[in-house]
């Protein structure tokens, strides 16, 4: 079932049960997908750019919730956290920091990296590879890491 499908089916169960954070939420999602398919021109939507969407509109709402929290505004920011929590639920399983560094290690074996000079060539395959599993800011602090 394609995220879009699931999204709908979502957004029903949002609507029965009067959910209107989680509506909210789900409208969102299902907006930017159509839009997606509006500017490709009736193509298909793969999965990586479904999930690129979702990174996205997560990494928004956490943008948001912290400038509300900056401002006192304890009001908007649980808005924005309680979206968060819904469009997370529809993202693949998120890497622990140990898995993560696990992945990194292989990565970094595999590609030969030695020195921070090496960044730029993991960050690149780290960033398909790990894509959906865990935020390109914890892959890059990650490699920083291992690599220094």
């Amino acid at each position: 079932m394609s995220l879009e499908n699931t999204i709908s089916d979502a957004i029903k169960t949002a609507m029965r049960e009067k959910d209107k954070i989680a509506l909210d939420a789900l409208r969102a999602v299902k907006s930017q997908i159509l839009l997606l398919k509006t500017e490709a021109k009736g193509a298909e939507v793969s999965a990586e750019q479904e999930i690129a969407i979702l990174q996205r509109m997560i990494k928004q709402r956490k943008d948001s919730y912290d400038q509300f929290t900056a401002q006192n505004r304890s009001d908007l920011a649980d808005v924005e956290s309680a979206q968060m929590k819904v469009i997370e639920k529809f993202l693949p399983a998120q890497l622990s920091a140990e898995e993560l560094e696990t992945e990194m290690k292989k990565i970094i074996t595999e590609t030969g990296a030695q020195s921070a000079k090496d960044l730029g060539k993991v960050m690149g395959i780290a960033s398909k590879a790990l894509a959906g599993k865990s935020d390109g800011k914890s892959i890059s602090e990650m490699a920083k890491k291992l690599l220094s």
